[in-house]
């Protein structure tokens, strides 16, 4: 079995690309593999619906994420071929393709008339969140503020002014397209008149113009967390874009960034940092105050601890989501000393001759050991 392409690759953008850029690379694709552009080329068809299938995880944010997170073992039970029923804004994608845009309306399931009127549900929008080191550790409660397009609140999301509402297309007699017969072909466009809608409005509202919403800053106070880490999504349900006529509103996703910190480092839930010692701390073993996030605490250094050890203090790391909390990780970076004075070289002198002879002896027990083999 054949291995799935990468969707970015498929669709030849960056993994940073932007909505637009996405929508705009998939039209390109399928403009150029559309069935009805190459009749009876299989290769064409198969690149149609890779094209399409990338379209529908990446032009998904949830999708999007999980994608960008696992691969395509994220999103295997929400992908599978090309799904039409997955596409309801054709229109949208290839609306400035004149004709195009419409056959593509009328082919998978509905016409831009049944599109346009009915309500849909807005689009989720992302919002990046910077965090320093502590306020992730212990979570922390903070404000941004979200432009965003919501339903008017005056004409509920219709456009009509209050006592009025949408009236039948002169033009089009509510079907959203016109029809033209040239030669033996007839061609449907969308009405430029209602654009599509298949209805218009005589009296818009004040307030929204018409257009049925309008764009507003609202202020959100988030409760982060403690434990959360570097890349990490929270979702904030019914908080993006309100949907086109009357729909319910999109998500907001708050994408986390974790300042580092000075002196930690983090592993999951745990802590990682290194503490110097001296020679004749490390020989002779001690305790030491070490900080943490919470203060300081006690670390028991054993006689003979040598450099690079690695001790640990239970609990003492992150709370992580789940409330439990990891552990302080302290790798032990014993310091020689330098710049000796009298007393000091004095005394490492002696330490120096009593570990020569120490090593004599050493020396001696193990060649008499060998000896005692041979004989």
């Amino acid at each position: 079995m054949l291995s799935k392409r990468d969707y970015y690759e498929v669709l030849d953008v960056a993994r940073t690309a932007s909505e637009t850029e996405i929508k705009s690379a998939y039209r390109k694709m399928a403009m150029k593999y559309h069935p009805d552009r190459n009749p009876g080329d299989k290769k064409a068809e198969e690149c149609f619906k890779e094209a399409a299938e990338a379209y529908a995880i990446l032009s998904d944010v949830d999708k999007r994420g999980r994608y960008d997170q696992f691969g395509h073992a994220g999103v295997q039970n929400g992908a599978g071929g090309f799904d039409p029923s997955r596409f309801t804004d054709f229109a949208d994608i290839f609306g400035d393709l004149g004709g195009f845009g419409d056959l593509f309306s009328e082919v998978f399931g509905g016409g831009t008339n049944r599109r346009r009127t009915r309500a849909q549900r807005g689009s989720d929008l992302r919002y990046d969140l910077r965090l320093s080191f502590k306020e992730a550790a212990f979570g922390t409660k903070t404000k941004i503020k979200i432009p965003r397009l919501e339903n008017c609140s005056s004409c509920g999301g219709t456009g009509a002014g209050r006592g009025s509402g949408p009236v039948t297309c002169p033009t089009c007699h509510g079907r959203g397209q016109m029809r033209y017969q040239q030669g033996f072909f007839t061609i449907s466009r969308t009405c430029s008149h209602c654009q599509g809608a298949g209805r218009v409005i005589k009296d818009p509202c004040k307030e929204c113009y018409g257009e049925g919403q309008v764009r507003r800053e609202k202020t959100l106070e988030l409760k982060i967390p403690a434990g959360v880490d570097n890349g990490q999504r929270l979702r904030v349900q019914g908080e993006g874009e309100g949907g086109p006529n009357g729909g319910p509103a999109g998500d907001l996703y708050v994408i986390l960034y974790v300042e580092d910190h000075p002196f930690f480092q983090r592993q999951e839930s745990h802590l990682l940092c290194q503490i110097p010692v001296t020679l004749t701390q490390a020989v002779l073993g001690t305790e030491l105050r070490v900080p943490t996030l919470e203060g300081e605490a006690t670390l028991k250094i054993p006689a003979a601890t040598q450099s690079g050890a690695v001790l640990r203090l239970r609990g003492k790391g992150l709370a992580s989501l789940d409330g439990r909390h990891g552990d302080l990780i302290v790798t032990i970076n014993v310091v020689i000393p330098t710049n000796l004075n009298k007393e000091q070289r004095r005394l490492f002198e002696e330490l120096a001759r009593l570990d020569k002879e120490e090593a004599c002896r050493q020396e001696k027990s193990l060649f008499e050991k060998v000896k005692n083999l041979f004989e």
